[in-house]
């Protein structure tokens, strides 16, 4: 199965928090398995929010941490002194061919993929 865009998860943050302005382009989306990690690991995550996230998530393809993802990982950490989980991310997108969609300035200027930030609601 192909994949369009592979979601950060400051974008998933932005959206359950309501901020983003623009929406999630159409497509076939995707997350990283450090993605959910991150997502229902909050230490205040009530019950009820942690079945919103896994309700959500279980619509999208997952990308797991296999061999692919975990060699492009060191690589990208090593070229660009990422920290662990921005580097999982981004190799989920290069080993998917996706667009990753963040809003993370170090990750989109690495360069290492083709990303795509989306606009916030201004305040």
């Amino acid at each position: 199965m192909t994949v369009d865009y592979v979601v950060d998860t400051n974008i998933f943050i932005l959206l359950f928090n309501n901020q983003l302005e623009e929406l999630i382009p159409e497509g076939r989306l995707a997350y990283s398995v450090i993605t959910e990690i991150e997502l229902l690991s909050f230490p205040n995550l009530s019950d009820t929010d942690a079945q919103l996230i896994q309700q959500q998530l279980s619509q999208i393809r997952r990308v797991p941490l296999d061999e692919a993802v975990s060699a492009a990982t060191i690589r990208l950490r090593r070229q660009h002194r990422l920290k662990i989980p921005d580097a999982i991310i981004l190799a989920s997108a290069e080993v998917m061919d996706a667009t990753l969609l963040t809003n993370d300035q170090q990750l989109v200027e690495t360069q290492a993929v083709k990303t795509r930030s989306l606009k916030l609601k201004e305040v």
